[in-house]
Order: C-alpha cells, then sequence, then structure tokens
C-alpha cells in the first residue's frame, strides 16, 4: 500500500440512513441492504471512471484547470502514474466501492513513440495488478483511447487512411492485452471520432464496413486470449464528430446484428448521451432490455439548459427511478455495472468535493432503487400496465399474438367492431404513482 494519504482527515464513508445529516456519509445507499432478492452492492456493482475522478482538472476551452491534485506533481510520467493509482485505490477503498474502469492513457502518458507507450502501459498494469491484489478492488471494464490524439481526427476504425486504423488496432490489442491481465470483467468501445464531419468526403458504407471487421478482429483476438467477459459499445449521437456512427442504441443494435456481432456485444448506456440523442436514459434501457442487450450502464446527467455533454452526477431522482423499474424488469445488467461518469464542477476544488459527488450520485441510484421496488410489489403499476393490452390475452387479440390471423381477418373484424370507444392511457396517474412513491 503506499505511504502517503492523498484524501487527508476523511475516513471510510459509511451508510448512516436518511436522517443522518452528515454530508459525508451514505443516507440511502447501503451496500448489504437487499432488494429485489439482491444486495444494493451486486445490483450495481458501482465504479469510479478513472479518468474524470483522477485525470480530470476542471479546464474547459476559456481557461486552464481549477483543480490540483498531488498526485500530479511528479515529472517522471511512470511515477505520476504510480501516485495516481495510489490515490485511485485509496479513494475506491473510502468509498466503499468495488470497481474501477479505465483509457488506456488515463492509466499512464502515451510517450512519444509506439514502443515507449506499450513499454509504460506493461510497467503500470503490473503495478496496478499488485493494487488489485492488495485491496480486493476489481475492474469493471477497460477500454482504448482512440480519440483524443491528433492522428485520429477523421477516426480510428473508421480513418480512411489504413495506416491510422492499423495504429489504432496496435493500441487496442495493448489494452485488451492490460484489461485481461487486471482481470477485466468486460471491456468498452466508444467510438468517439468513428463517424463524419461531412458527407461530401465520406464514404459512409465503406466505413461501417471497416468498423464492422475492425470489432471482429477485436473479439477473435480477445477471445483467442481467453477473454470470456462482454463487449460494450457505447452510443453517442455526436459530439466530438457532427455524427457518429454508434448515434443511439437502436442504431448500434442494427449495426452489431448486421455484422453478426450481437452474441458478443452489448449495450453501455450513458445517461447524458441518451438525452443528446434526444431520448431519455429509459428509452435507451428499455430498447437494449428489449434486443437482450442491456449491458452496463454510465451514470451521470446533462444540463437541461445546455446541449452539449456536461457530464455531470447524477441527482435526478425522477429520473432515475423511472429507469430503475426498466433496470428491474430487464433483471439487472448483463456483466457491467454503473460507473460514475461524471466530473465535479469546475469551481468545486475541496478533496471532499470529490467524496460528496460520488455519495450523492450512489444515493440517488439506491433511493430510485428502492422505490422502483416498492412501485413494482406495492402499487397497481404493474397491473395498470398489462390492463391496457388486455386485448391481446385473450379472443381474436390472442390469435393475433400467436401469428393467426392475416391481413383480410383483420379486415373482417374491423367491420365486424364499427366505431371503437375511446382508452384512456391513464398517463398522468402513472406519473402520479412514480411521484406518490418516491
Amino acid at each position: 500500500m503506499a505511504s502517503q494519504e492523498y484524501f487527508k482527515g476523511i475516513d471510510n464513508i459509511k451508510y448512516e440512513g436518511h436522517l443522518s445529516d452528515n454530508p459525508l456519509a451514505f443516507k440511502y445507499y447501503n451496500p448489504e441492504q437487499v432488494v429485489a432478492g439482491k444486495t444494493m452492492r451486486a445490483h450495481f456493482k458501482f465504479a469510479i471512471a478513472y479518468w474524470h475522478t483522477f485525470c480530470g482538472q476542471g479546464s474547459d476551452p476559456f481557461g486552464s484547470g481549477t483543480q490540483n491534485f498531488a498526485w500530479d506533481r511528479a515529472s517522471a510520467p511512470l511515477q505520476a502514474a504510480k501516485d495516481k493509482a495510489d490515490a485511485a485505490f485509496e479513494f475506491i477503498l473510502k468509498m466503499g466501492f468495488d470497481y474501477f474502469c479505465f483509457h488506456d492513457f488515463d492509466l499512464i502518458q502515451e510517450g512519444t513513440t509506439f514502443s515507449e507507450f506499450e513499454k509504460r502501459l506493461a510497467t503500470i498494469t503490473e503495478y496496478i495488478k499488485q493494487k488489485k491484489a492488495e485491496t480486493g478492488i476489481k475492474l469493471l471494464w477497460g477500454t482504448a483511447n482512440c480519440f483524443s490524439n491528433p492522428r485520429y481526427m477523421n477516426g480510428a476504425s473508421t480513418n480512411p487512411d489504413f495506416n491510422v486504423l492499423a495504429r489504432a488496432g496496435g493500441q487496442i490489442k495493448l489494452a485488451l492485452d492490460a484489461t485481461i491481465t487486471l482481470d477485466g470483467e468486460n471491456y468498452v468501445f466508444w467510438g468517439g471520432r468513428e463517424g463524419y464531419m461531412s458527407l461530401l468526403n465520406t464514404d459512409m458504407g465503406r466505413e461501417l464496413d471497416h468498423m464492422g471487421q475492425f470489432l471482429t478482429m477485436a473479439r477473435d483476438y480477445a477471445r483467442a486470449q481467453g477473454f470470456k467477459g462482454n463487449f460494450f459499445i457505447e452510443p453517442k449521437p455526436m459530439e466530438p464528430m457532427k455524427h457518429q456512427y454508434d448515434f443511439d442504441t437502436a442504431t448500434t443494435i442494427g449495426f452489431l446484428r448486421k455484422y453478426g456481432l450481437e452474441k458478443d456485444f452489448k449495450i453501455n448506456i450513458e445517461v447524458n448521451h441518451a438525452t443528446l440523442a434526444q431520448h431519455t436514459f429509459q428509452h435507451e434501457m428499455e430498447t437494449a432490455a428489449n434486443a437482450d442487450m442491456l449491458g452496463s450502464l454510465d451514470a451521470n446527467r446533462g444540463d437541461y439548459q445546455n446541449g452539449w455533454d456536461t457530464d455531470q452526477f447524477p441527482n435526478n431522482i425522477q429520473e432515475t427511478t423511472e429507469a430503475m423499474l426498466v433496470f428491474l424488469k430487464a433483471g439487472g445488467l448483463q456483466g457491467g455495472g454503473i460507473n460514475f461518469d461524471a466530473k465535479i464542477r469546475r469551481n468545486s476544488t475541496d478533496m471532499e468535493d470529490v467524496f460528496l459527488a460520488h455519495i450523492g450520485g450512489a444515493d440517488t441510484f439506491a433511493r430510485a432503487l428502492i422505490t422502483a421496488d416498492k412501485i413494482i410489489t406495492s402499487s397497481a403499476y404493474d397491473k395498470l400496465r398489462k390492463a391496457r393490452y388486455s386485448s391481446f390475452d385473450s379472443g381474436k387479440g390472442q390469435d393475433f399474438e400467436a401469428g393467426k390471423l392475416d391481413l383480410k381477418d383483420l379486415y373482417n373484424i374491423a367491420q365486424e367492431n364499427g366505431e371503437l370507444k375511446l382508452q384512456s392511457g391513464k398517463q398522468e396517474l402513472f406519473e402520479n404513482i412514480i411521484n406518490q412513491y418516491i
């Protein structure tokens, strides 16, 4: 373990209940509390985003960073990476969480050559492997940053230059190797620049074929190395590209099916990406669940007045409750967990602010899970939903679902029925039930 304490004066975060006034305590997240047959710990598998929590410094396009972290002071890349790892594992232990997630360049600076980066990544991977052994903290998923470096300005697997595509392949091989070495449970692809700025200079069909082939090669390589986890794709409609090929969950599912990847890949859904696609978080979850691809969740939110990815910590209890209804109905996640892909605000500069943000996020999901379970088990919610579709439970409606009718049959039924009485959707009643149980 590291000798230096980075988060001085902050003890392990405990559950104290909703009546507690202690800002450094969980009010709703009780890891061992059983809800719907599982502990909260097992339901959520909360993970810390290495990039935001330990790499972000509060910079924006108009100013340099405001958050000066002690683990950023070493000038030597390897020492800086070790310091960051020490701080990360201290923080995760104090939060009482079990997982972390990373991009390759989060762990250590890239270096000036590909060979240099390979050596650096291998060295820090071994160091983090020791940290994992000492603490019991696990890796939810790893990924590669194939979007920040200028070489990827025209994409990675969809780049029109084959040499850039090959470089991305080499980088992802190393990231997969690191994930496997660290016993990562999953691996994520986020196509930050897999898309286009203008169709005028873009062969979309060829780029999509290249991306499908690239992901197939990555899957085959990882499986050959013994990786048994899920591969996730994280949809986002735009930003940094004008249009990204993994626009939303439905688009991504269609892509995976076209290229025969649906058995190995599932969807990692981010709240802020869902809203940027003009969807709700729960819509994206429902779409993935219906396709048996609800893999993992990145927990954050956007700003309702801003049209870009602000990556704020989740605090909308109504939105999260509706999402947890989908979560419970789907039987939870397939392989993944809930990663706090969120960053404290630029004007939040105290070390305790990082704790406060994660506490609030965990409490929001825990409170929403408890509420959703009560709605399902104690209210008329399920009965009301089923009643809307009762005409399909018997008679001709049941025959339709069983494939026993043809279009002429529907025509004859319409003739027999004549004009129909309107059936209310009772939307306001459903909304009132959510508010009542919150």
